[in-house]
């Protein structure tokens, strides 16, 4: 069995969820963790945040229920209003970390959501995954030479239909995959508790 993390960079949620993933990893070494983008703002939903009226409602609510933290640089970016939040840019960046540390993918993607929602680093600007790569004591010329890439372009496309092949529709989205079955553990925000209770249930069935 495996666990697959299915969520969004520039998911207020998924963020908040954050701290209930590490968690969860750091219980089960045991447990690999695939992490899949899933592509929540591309098409005509790439637009100015400013055009969604509900983040900063919905970041204070995501604080709040989870004590997830979101930081003054990010805050003023929200307030400028004319950042662009693009997941294929985000989910290439995830494909090009995941990389170069495929064992290391949950504390990535939790370091990447804490570049923008903390820091109010660009998902789209390679320096940012830079940043994250330098910190994770990785090669950070190699994650660079991959996000600029056409590999993670095909990963980020193939990231995307996978989400959607394991029926996921919304995020952060956690499952556990094991043969054929799959079983959602956590849909939006729970607990690690939450979680262990639900996957000592599979390991017991």
């Amino acid at each position: 069995m495996k666990l697959v993390y299915v969520f969004d960079a520039y998911c207020g949620w998924s963020h908040g969820f954050s701290g209930t993933l590490a968690e969860v990893a750091s219980r089960h070494p045991d447990l690999p963790v695939d992490v899949v983008s899933g592509g929540l703002f591309t098409g005509s939903r790439r637009v100015p945040v400013r055009e969604f009226g509900y983040v900063q409602g919905a970041n204070a609510q995501i604080t709040e229920l989870t004590g997830a933290e979101f930081g003054e640089a990010y805050e003023e970016l929200i307030a400028d209003g004319s950042f662009v939040m693009d997941s294929e840019a985000a989910a290439r960046g995830v494909a090009a970390l995941r990389q170069a540390a495929p064992s290391r993918a949950a504390e990535l993607a939790v370091a990447l959501q804490h570049a923008f929602y903390v820091d109010g680093l660009s998902l789209s600007d390679a320096a940012t995954y830079r940043k994250v790569a330098e910190a994770a004591g990785l090669d950070a010329d190699a994650v660079l030479a991959a996000f600029d890439g056409p590999g993670v372009r095909v990963a980020a496309g193939a990231d995307f239909h996978r989400a959607a092949s394991l029926g996921v529709t919304g995020f952060p989205t956690l499952l556990a995959v094991g043969g054929d079955r799959v079983t959602v553990l956590a849909r939006g925000r729970a607990t690690a508790d939450e979680v262990d209770q639900r996957l000592a249930t599979l390991r017991t069935a």
